[in-house]
């Protein structure tokens, strides 16, 4: 079953994984979407990529991204430290749309449509019945982890 959409004004914060850039965005609701484009699954090595669109008015960057005009029309923000990407918008628009894993709270987010169906993967639509591994629990990472002097983060 799928979460309730919520509507109303949320002030959500984001960034990348390395930390330095991070980003306040006021949404109006927990709506998101899933890309499968080719230039999204280029620009981020996966096969597809969820995006929240947000008015950019109410957007403040701390830390500023670094831009890649990906296409005549459009660009993507960046981190230029760790390689997050953080974005998609297209040139001139007051709209962005943010990737929804840079999101500290990804959770609150709800796929409520596809784009870029023409190169959608349908093997990979749903992978519920697969089996799975906590990272906590997968022995190369908390041996990985444990040679560095770490614990696994969760």
């Amino acid at each position: 079953m799928a979460a309730p959409s919520i509507t109303g004004s949320h002030v959500m914060e984001g960034g990348c994984q390395c930390g330095a850039v991070r980003y306040r965005v006021e949404v109006s609701d927990n709506e998101a979407y899933l890309c499968h484009c080719r230039m999204c699954q280029k620009a981020t090595g996966g096969v597809s990529i969820a995006f929240k669109n947000v008015d950019t008015t109410g957007l403040v960057w701390t830390g500023e991204p670094q831009w890649y005009e990906s296409s005549p029309i459009a660009h993507r923000p960046f981190c230029a430290k760790c390689g997050t990407p953080l974005g998609f918008g297209f040139l001139g628009s007051q709209y962005l749309d943010l990737t929804v894993g840079s999101f500290d709270d990804p959770a609150f987010f709800v796929p409520t449509s596809n784009c870029g169906i023409e190169s959608k993967h349908a093997a990979w639509e749903d992978t519920s019945h697969l089996p799975g591994v906590k990272v906590t629990e997968l022995d190369s990472a908390i041996k990985a982890w444990g040679k560095a002097g770490l614990k696994v983060p969760d």
